[in-house]
């Protein structure tokens, strides 16, 4: 209680309030540590298996394997989140993942191996995040610390993918994949040391009953979609990212297509997440808590709306602005975080939002997979047009949804 009314004092002070609450510092640093070591495990797990199998299908696979999962861990473990103790949760989560990691890097592990352990790590991911942003409320407060701070975990999930592509990539230069997927288990390992350090034991928000986790995961998601306003909620989260991936899925295609290269490509990859770190760091420094709030549907509504110039077949000088403009629409969520914490029971919260991470996880993967398999047939540019004027129309549909449940129970 003392963390939230400390937490409502400071809600002026933006972002250096949040960094002024110790407990979110470590939370953060650990977020960061197991980050870097992903993004540099993923680029080192990709380039093994491509040696292993000279196979660009395996090699993608190796990629959708780390969405896929999403579904499985966010709907059949989602329970876990609320049962047991935030801090026992977090870390052991960060073990088993490092126990993953570890195990790639050893030469005798074939590729079959190393995707089990990839899906595996994969399904442990939602109920880390889940945990870990219930647990950010406690800490935090469910105020505009709490916001800022699922902002802040955003931004350097941003931040770190872009450098951890750099990074891996020199990496990889001086030694050899497995090697490099150390990296991996020595991020997690470094991040269960300090969250088991540095943050405080908390008791399990939901009571244990004696029954199965998965009975206890599927009525927490009955509860959940069961009330309208948190569904609602749940779809503006989820739709809006399911179309957003598709100058991603495609920017190596239409790169090569307008001729715009190696370094076209990587500024096209860089676009969308540069923008959603302008977005997010601009609404969160220049909007109070009601600001926030009042450009959640309206920017929702609207931020799909510039892959129209992807009609004219643009080149790079026109489809990179668009790309980042984009990226910068989902500074929406800010103030979707406010509703979606102050609508979820708190003996649901870490269900609700490790099937809120689930959701836009696997959502994203089969956006880019349904991107690809239209680009088989229709050109790059046009399939993303496409996803601007029907990702427009299906937001517009969520946000209609969303004004409904404010006059629903």
């Amino acid at each position: 209680m003392a963390i939230t009314s400390q937490s409502a004092g400071a809600a002026s002070r933006g972002y250096r309030a949040v960094f002024g609450v110790r407990e979110f510092r470590v939370v953060f640093a650990a977020h960061l540590l197991s980050l870097l070591g992903i993004v540099v495990g993923e680029i080192a797990l990709s380039v093994l298996v491509y040696r292993l199998t000279g196979s660009p299908l395996m090699t993608s696979l190796t990629f959708a394997l780390g969405f896929l999962p999403y579904l499985v861990g966010g709907t059949l473990l989602s329970g876990i989140a609320d049962r047991y103790p935030a801090r026992r949760v977090l870390v052991v989560c960060d073990l088993l993942c490092a126990t993953g990691g570890a195990a790639m890097a050893l030469p005798v592990t074939p590729v079959a191996g190393l995707l089990v352990l990839r899906c595996l790590n994969a399904a442990v991911g939602p109920v880390f995040s889940g945990t870990r942003a219930a647990t950010l409320g406690e800490i935090l407060g469910a105020g505009d610390l709490f916001v800022l701070g699922r902002s802040l975990i955003r931004l350097v999930s941003q931040g770190a993918q872009l450098a951890g592509f750099g990074v891996g990539g020199l990496l990889l230069t001086v030694v050899t994949p497995r090697a490099a997927l150390l990296a991996t288990a020595t991020g997690f390992l470094a991040s269960a040391l300090l969250l088991r350090l540095g943050t405080r034991r908390r008791p399990s928000r939901a009571e244990r009953d004696g029954g199965a986790l998965l009975t206890a995961s599927w009525a927490g998601l009955r509860e959940v979609f069961g009330q309208r306003r948190i569904r609602a909620l749940l779809l503006l989260s989820w739709i809006p990212p399911f179309f957003l991936v598709a100058p991603e899925a495609l920017a190596a295609p239409y790169a090569d297509r307008i001729g715009a290269g190696s370094v076209g490509l990587g500024l096209l990859l860089c676009g969308m997440p540069v923008g959603a770190i302008v977005g997010e760091v601009l609404a969160g420094s220049l909007l109070g808590p009601r600001g926030r709030e009042r450009i959640v549907l309206p920017v929702a509504a609207v931020l799909l709306l510039p892959f129209l110039v992807y009609a004219a077949r643009p080149p790079l000088g026109l489809a990179l602005p668009a790309v980042a403009l984009a990226g910068m629409g989902v500074a929406y969520t800010l103030g979707l975080d406010q509703w979606f914490v102050a609508a979820v029971p708190e003996e649901l919260r870490g269900r609700a939002m490790t099937l809120q991470t689930a959701g836009t996880m696997t959502l994203q993967g089969l956006g880019m997979a349904l991107a690809g398999a239209a680009a088989e047939r229709v050109p790059v540019h046009d399939v993303v047009a496409a996803t601007g004027v029907l990702g427009t129309v299906a937001v517009g549909a969520v946000v209609r949804g969303v004004v409904r449940s404010l006059h629903s129970k």
